[in-house]
């Protein structure tokens, strides 16, 4: 919808950003995508599992999702978890009457296909419609999860330093002074820290774990911000809208973030989708490397690695870097869009 001058001067400052946004059709478009995709990925369980939907047996229903059930259940012989994708229980649970709705992929992350026709790593075919790993695992499946991972990792470990650095950079930027030159010559010192070493002492020391890598991460990703944040709030804090509030009696925790940090939210703004893409390249580049999540834990960076040890395997890098790229090139057309939609300067 196109807007003129008029009605573009009677809308608000967020509302003339939005506008601009959406002009931005690559960055909006690329917003939307990202969206579906990333909301889609809360309901990998549904789209991709190893276990049925639904199971229609002996005039009962069963929900495999919620519960397990012994093979016997289904007219198996033992009484050990039932193999959905083993022929001889899929055959039992379609028979006659009975039924059983499958996600549209019919493998977890973790599910080995026992029944391949190639070893593994089994080239793409109608069972595995990426192929699988080294270890028989649908590769398709590891990509679905690995992606959603990957954005909620990079997400959380965004929010923490968003936090942290505005907490510390507004702190520098308002009372400035000794306070500023003390804290940041403690960021000089904090920033001079081998992250890459420390990562490896305590991959030694600890079991890997998501919630280990975001704790060591975001001792270390909130500086970056921090700077920008301590900028804005050192030009704006003697300007006359803060002295009038000081004058007031306002706090000055009130004017910090009542006033101040509304005004000083641009930077932060514009390169949260930058972080997002750095952070994802973060937990790649780990797990790439076997400093990041236990094995067993779906993730891009792992099936890089197993691509870089199974050359012949094209289908396990191929397939990965397609899905890396694509995520951090729709974050970084977001990012433009969105730098862009809030410089002011813009008409």
């Amino acid at each position: 919808m196109a807007y003129n001058a008029e009605q573009l001067t009677n809308m608000s400052p967020n509302m003339r950003a939005w506008v601009r946004f959406k002009n931005n059709k690559r960055g909006y478009y690329s917003l939307w995508i990202f969206s579906i995709l990333l909301f889609t990925s809360f309901f990998a369980e549904v789209i991709s599992n190893d276990k049925p939907l639904v199971v229609y047996y002996d005039h009962q229903y069963y929900f495999p999702l919620f519960h397990n059930y012994p093979e016997t259940t289904f007219g198996g012989d033992f009484v050990s978890e039932t193999d959905y994708n083993d022929p001889y229980i899929r055959d039992k649970i379609t028979q006659g009457d009975n039924w059983a709705l499958y996600p549209l992929n019919r493998y977890n992350y973790s599910s080995i296909n026992y029944f391949a026709d190639q070893p593994n790593p089994a080239p793409p075919s109608d069972q595995n419609l990426l192929g699988t790993d080294d270890r028989g695992r649908d590769v398709l499946a590891r990509l679905i999860y690995g992606f959603r991972l990957s954005v909620i990792f990079a997400l959380v470990l965004t929010a923490i330093g968003v936090v942290l650095g505005i907490l510390i950079g507004s702190l520098q930027g308002y009372f400035a002074g000794k306070v500023d030159l003390i804290v940041q010559r403690l960021i000089e010192i904090w920033a001079s820290m081998p992250e890459l070493y420390l990562l490896i002492i305590f991959a030694s020391i600890f079991k890997p774990s998501i919630g280990l890598l975001i704790v060591l991460l975001s001792l270390f990703g909130w500086m970056g911000l921090s700077d920008y944040v301590r900028a804005e709030f050192l030009r704006g804090r003697n300007l006359d809208y803060v002295q009038a509030a000081r004058s007031l009696g306002v706090s000055n925790m009130g004017i910090m973030f009542k006033h101040l940090l509304p005004n000083s939210m641009v930077p932060v703004l514009t390169f949260l989708p930058f972080r997002i893409s750095g952070a994802i390249l973060a937990l790649t580049s780990l797990d790439y490397l076997g400093l990041g999540v236990p094995p067993s834990t779906p993730s891009l960076g792992e099936l890089l690695s197993q691509g870089k040890e199974n050359i012949d395997a094209w289908w396990l890098s191929m397939t990965t870097f397609t899905v890396l790229v694509g995520t951090l090139v729709l974050l970084i057309f977001i990012g433009e869009a969105l730098r862009e939609a809030l410089d002011t300067r813009r008409g």
